[in-house]
């Protein structure tokens, strides 16, 4: 990410650490449907050597902890207040871009869950996970795709991820190099009330970080006059999620 984006996407999340963990319903499910994959596809009770990218307030992190037996494990992420995430879970902690830090050395299980999307080259991680795993390792890895948010996207709005991908352009990052296990997407809609409860939602996620709009009076009235013109019905407002995730490993 450039610099620019780096922050923002940051201050964002800094600023909705406290309340991200029991409004992010959606990343929560999406969590643990990673894990029951890689549970289903055959991965070891065991891993010796596990890194985590992308640990937010842990919902990932609490599934690995409780569902497989983890030696080092390794949380990272781009706001410094997930530490509290790290010595909740007696893991060690990297703060910073996914991308630029530097990882442990060949963990045997690479993981991460609704992080990827923020990446403007989310195949750049995903090379970089391949050429990490030890052998015989395994990736786990969810982001979202194009359908992400279409609701806000039709109203002109810029809060999306940047690297939005299907599931499959990120098994084909991974495929000449590893054995790709399972590869799954998912669609569903969240409801809200108002327009207005949308905005709370993205706010408390952090997962508008990347608009670059000040919200003046305007704006907010003509966002609220829009998204509820074009989509209200008899079940309130929807907000569109379209999950994408991969399991796969490395043979050799």
């Amino acid at each position: 990410m450039t610099a620019q984006l780096v922050d923002r996407v940051r201050r964002s999340f800094s600023r909705s650490f406290s309340s991200y963990h029991e409004t992010a319903n959606q990343q929560a499910g999406i969590a643990d449907r990673l894990i029951q994959d890689l549970h289903d596809s055959g991965a070891p009770q065991h891993f010796s050597s596990a890194l985590e990218l992308g640990c937010g307030t842990g919902h990932l992190t609490q599934l690995l902890r409780a569902e497989f037996e983890l030696g080092a494990l390794t949380l990272n992420d781009l706001a410094p207040e997930a530490q509290q995430t790290a010595e909740a879970f007696n893991a060690g902690f990297i703060c910073g871009d996914a991308v630029e830090i530097e990882w442990p050395r060949h963990p045997d299980l690479i993981a991460s869950s609704s992080m990827i999307q923020w990446l403007p080259d989310p195949v750049k991680l995903l090379h970089r996970a391949v050429s990490a795993l030890a052998p015989g390792g395994w990736l786990a890895v969810s982001g979202f795709g194009d359908g992400q948010y279409r609701e806000l996207v039709r109203i002109g709005s810029s809060s999306g991820a940047p690297g939005l991908c299907s599931a499959r352009e990120l098994a084909a990052a991974v495929q000449n190099d590893l054995e790709v296990v399972k590869i799954e997407e998912s669609v569903q809609q969240a409801r809200f009330p108002s327009a207005r409860h949308v905005l709370d939602y993205l706010r408390k996620t952090g997962v508008n970080g990347r608009t670059q709009k000040n919200w003046t009076k305007s704006r907010l009235t003509q966002f609220i006059d829009d998204y509820t013109q074009t989509y209200k019905d008899q079940a309130g407002l929807p907000l569109t999620y379209h999950a994408v995730w991969i399991i796969a490993r490395k043979l050799n």
